[in-house]
């Protein structure tokens, strides 16, 4: 079963294909994708690595949290799952958080 990773500090200039083949010396990379901003299409300096096992994620942070990339260094960790983020009734708003807000 695949491992997702988390990593952060990227270079701007870092590419989907170099986060891949940089990954790649720590074992199979199944996907590599660095996060853009959805109007300037500018990397936002993280991004996620997919590795074939759960042993080749901890490989893979063992050795590369810490490393250098297109200068700059690295911060790799195994990613947590997302958290919901709705911003329904059910989470607060608001009618329920008690925040009257400033327009009261």
């Amino acid at each position: 079963m695949a491992q997702k990773l988390f990593v952060a500090g990227l270079s701007f200039n870092t590419t989907n294909e170099g986060l891949g083949a940089y990954f790649g010396q720590s074992g199979t990379v199944v996907s590599a994708a660095v996060v853009t901003d959805q109007y300037s299409g500018r990397s936002r300096g993280f991004g996620f690595v997919e590795m074939e096992t759960p042993e080749e994620a901890t490989q893979a942070v063992a050795k590369l949290n810490g490393s250098e990339l297109d200068g700059r260094t690295l911060k790799v960790e195994i990613a947590r799952p997302k958290l919901d983020s709705r911003r329904d009734g059910a989470r607060g708003g608001y009618g329920n958080s008690g925040n009257r807000g400033s327009w009261r």
